[in-house]
């Protein structure tokens, strides 16, 4: 094991990596609770959620231990959860086990374009600006469903969005999680996130806000209400040329979003750990299968999109050099099983401040966008602010990446944009005609 896992190597051993998979965990066990709140509103059943979430992490995150040696974990994504519920669910009103098999089926393209080799390719071919737009816009509009399960923005017929009841007994509670998760990420506790969810929940159960749950401790909820629907419900669609459109960007959308940001997560941890060497990631095709291989899993058992997570990095921050940690985050996974009882005291006013502050971090990356060059701001802008305007990804990614080889052509800057784009311009040139009819 010490030699398979090179503990001299890196200057490691049981202890150190151990308790980088535990820090790991605490710093990213929130979306056990999250991912199930935010998939239930598209109407699947909540405690298979939560086992599939669970599986899910700990499979990918073993994989991604055991295959690229790693110390990274993975879970369901942010942003692609709430894409998958708002944007393809609610608003294109796809049934939600026909998403599934957009995310089974965005899996199996991920897995293809690795073993081939070409992702370095297609990433090269989308321009960093888009990429920092799509990573922001996506942060905006976690946050603003953030905003919304608090009650801190409610609907207003004459401005769409007004401040809500602050006095609110439920609005005052997720204000008090938002200032507790807001003070522990910035003194730098790891798991800020999750200890914050924790002392909202407890503090709605003292004000009597949330019911106290039966047990801390039960049995694991059947996979059965999710298990397999991504395949047994394709029988049932009657396709259409829109059904068909609809379900070629919600594929596309889907493999867009997992495929930067799993590779701007994992070159951004191992950076931070010291293993890029001169600008490569070594056993990078080992990784990027972990993640692809867990998306699709992940489908199967009934849930979204599995991704690396950015929370890794506090693991690494601990002293995690190898993958024996991620073994650990995924035994850690596997035991939060049993603890499932809990599910009833995470309320949207439990899980808002989180939205939120992970909102703000992924909207970091508005910094890298090239403000004072219009040809590149306008189709960035367009990127970020569509996403919570209208309530959807896809259309902030749609009409950044038509406004791109526009703005770009007019500049005169015909050399910078990659065939690829035109490719992409058409197609969502396309994409809006469908939803049109």
């Amino acid at each position: 094991m010490e030699r398979y896992f090179e503990f001299k190597k890196w200057g490691t051993g049981y202890k150190q990596e151990s308790l980088a998979g535990l820090t790991t965990f605490l710093a990213m066990a929130y979306i056990l609770f999250v991912n199930p709140s935010i998939l239930a509103e598209a109407g699947m059943d909540e405690g298979a959620i939560f086992t599939a979430t669970a599986v899910s992490a700990a499979v990918g995150t073993l994989i991604m231990g055991l295959l690229a040696r790693y110390p990274i974990a993975l879970a369901p994504g942010m942003g692609l959860n709430a894409f998958f519920t708002y944007t393809v669910v609610l608003t294109m009103g796809i049934p939600w086990q026909l998403a599934l098999f957009s995310v089974f089926l965005s899996g199996l393209i991920f897995i293809f374009i690795t073993l081939l080799g070409i992702r370095e390719k297609i990433i090269n071919a989308i321009p960093a600006q888009l990429k920092y737009a799509a990573a922001s816009g996506i942060g905006l509009f976690i946050a603003f469903i953030g905003l919304q399960n608090a009650g801190i923005v409610v609907p207003d017929e004459s401005t769409a969005v007004a401040l809500g009841d602050m006095t609110e007994p439920t609005t005052v509670l997720a204000c008090f999680g938002l200032v507790v998760t807001a003070v522990l990420m910035v003194l730098g506790y790891r798991g800020g996130i999750f200890y914050g969810m924790a002392i909202t929940a407890a503090a709605g159960i003292i004000f009597g806000l949330i019911g106290i749950p039966d047990a801390v401790i039960g049995s694991v909820p059947s996979l059965t209400p999710t298990f397999g629907s991504a395949f047994t419900f394709l029988g049932e669609i009657e396709w259409t040329g829109q059904m068909f459109g609809q379900m070629l960007i919600v594929v596309l959308t889907f493999l867009f979003v997992d495929f930067f940001d799993t590779a701007g997560t994992l070159y951004a941890v191992a950076n931070q750990a010291g293993f890029v060497k001169d600008n490569k990631l070594p056993r990078a095709g080992r990784a990027l299968l972990a993640d692809s291989s867990a998306t699709s899993i992940g489908a199967v058992l009934g849930t979204s999109t599995t991704t690396a997570y950015i929370e890794s990095s506090s693991g690494v921050a601990a002293g995690g050099r190898t993958g024996f940690a991620s073994i650990i985050t995924g035994v850690l996974f596997l035991l939060a099983l049993f603890f499932s009882p809990l599910l009833v005291v995470v309320t949207d006013q439990v899980t808002a401040p989180a939205l939120i502050i992970v909102g703000v971090l992924m909207a970091s990356s508005l910094r890298l966008i090239e403000w004072d060059r219009l040809e590149m701001a306008l189709p960035a802008f367009l990127t970020v602010i569509a996403m919570p305007m209208t309530y959807s990804i896809a259309t902030g990614i749609a009409l950044g990446f038509i406004f791109y080889p526009i703005t770009m052509l007019l500049k005169g800057r015909t050399r910078d944009i990659h065939p690829i784009m035109y490719i992409l311009f058409f197609v969502f040139i396309l994409y809006f005609a469908f939803l049109g009819v």
